[in-house]
């Protein structure tokens, strides 16, 4: 097991970048994203695209790929923060030079169709957070729990107002959550992976594709219908994923109509599909469209508890 390279934390007066990679964003959003990264001491600069509009994308695939790769090349900054996903990061990722990002390397935050960036950083060696967006950072309060984590995690510490879901552990933190009825018992260690099921999906079989050994894979979706859910997850059981995982996090499914098309409700089909495997598997974990979204770093490596009554996912950041 082999984790990934974790950019350097950050400290008050680092400098990160806000773009667009994606759909367009109201501007209002990029101003409260601002806003919030600015309140964490940080300095902030709005690439020059993050606003624009092409269709339903935020800008041309040139300027979206302009932005990012002056994101990935500025040698003083520290994080690149999508503005929000939608759909067309998938446009950019033959087209992305690492080179300088190598001599430099940042963090990379969002979550959604960011999914693809966060596999493009992996497949050339590096962590990333797949935590909220601007959106999140614009509506809900200074207090609120997820921000907060965020904040703890690029600046590597716990504040208290974090401290009742996540705690220190001997080797970084954790997150303790509620079990699930549907949950497999167990615990292991493992490489964290994961993001939108959907960009997953599409990108099995190309360079992009995450490994599966070893890896504690997590999942989320927004908008998918559940047999298309269940197509999905078919295809990892039947391309090997699910025999060669360490362990699966199976996060929120959200914005569907719960018809039973399958004959019961989504999580009981998966749960079908996931009886054969007898490594930890945890349902309902705050991860996806939903508030309550844990910041997740894809390429730490992770120990996870689950059980009936209560659910630990333990960073262990002593190890990268």
């Amino acid at each position: 097991m082999s984790s990934l390279i974790f950019p350097p934390y950050v400290q008050k007066g680092d400098y990160a970048i806000i773009l667009s990679p994606s759909g367009k964003i109201d501007k209002s959003f990029l101003k409260g994203a601002k806003k919030r990264l600015k309140s964490w001491g940080l300095e902030v600069i709005t690439a020059k695209h993050a606003g624009s509009s092409n269709g339903t994308y935020a800008g041309s695939i040139k300027q979206r790929v302009e932005d990012l790769q002056n994101a990935l090349d500025d040698d003083k900054a520290k994080v690149i923060f999508c503005s929000r996903g939608g759909y067309g990061a998938v446009h950019l990722l033959s087209k992305l030079d690492f080179t300088r990002f190598r001599k430099h390397p940042k963090w990379l935050i969002g979550f959604s169709d960011i999914t693809a960036l966060h596999n493009v950083f992996q497949q050339n060696g590096f962590a990333s957070l797949h935590a909220p967006m601007a959106r999140h950072l614009t509506v809900e309060s200074e207090e609120d729990y997820c921000a907060l984590a965020l904040k703890d995690i690029l600046f590597h510490h716990l504040s208290p107002d974090t401290a009742e879901a996540v705690t220190a552990s001997e080797n970084g933190f954790a997150y303790t959550c509620p079990g699930h009825k549907l949950n497999h018992k167990g615990k292991a260690d493992g490489i964290l992976r994961g993001g939108n099921l959907a960009v997953l999906y599409g990108l099995r079989g190309t360079p992009y594709d995450i490994p599966a050994e070893g890896t504690i894979l997590f999942i989320e979706d927004v908008g998918e219908r559940p047999h298309s859910i269940e197509r999905m997850i078919y295809n990892l059981k039947l391309g090997g994923i699910l025999d060669k995982l360490s362990g699966l996090i199976i996060g929120q499914f959200t914005e569907y109509e719960e018809t039973k098309s399958l004959g019961k409700d989504l999580y009981g089909a998966i749960a079908d599909i996931m009886k054969e495997y007898d490594y930890p598997v945890c349902f309902d974990f705050p991860v996806g469209h939903v508030t309550m979204n844990l910041p997740m770093i894809n390429g730490a490596e992770v120990t996870l508890e689950t059980g009936n009554k209560e659910v630990k996912l333990s960073f262990n950041l002593d190890k990268q």
